[in-house]
């Protein structure tokens, strides 16, 4: 399972829901330093299908490193720092 985060595509989201008002254009009516970014709009910046993102973004959910808020029909993805700092930590004590 270690393995399967583990990919291009998916460290790029990482990278880019680090600071998401650089990356991403307002998505009404959500903020986003506070809630996210939708699937959608990474999916269109990434090129590629919706359903592809929907994928990982729900693979990064299952394994801690995002969190999903729900605003009206649209699910908004962003980092769970806190979380990934522990994950750092893990790895870095030789887990």
């Amino acid at each position: 399972m270690l393995g399967t985060p583990v990919g291009r595509r998916r460290l790029t989201i990482l990278e880019w829901l680090k600071d998401p008002a650089t990356h991403f254009p307002p998505q009404p009516p959500g903020d986003l330093p506070a809630d996210g970014v939708t699937a959608g709009a990474i999916a269109a910046k990434l090129g590629v299908p919706l359903a592809l993102v929907e994928t990982d973004l729900r693979l990064l959910v299952a394994v801690g490193v995002l969190r999903v808020r729900r605003i009206r029909r649209r699910a908004y993805y962003r980092r769970d720092e806190v979380r990934i700092a522990e994950v750092a930590r893990m790895f870095e004590k030789g887990w």
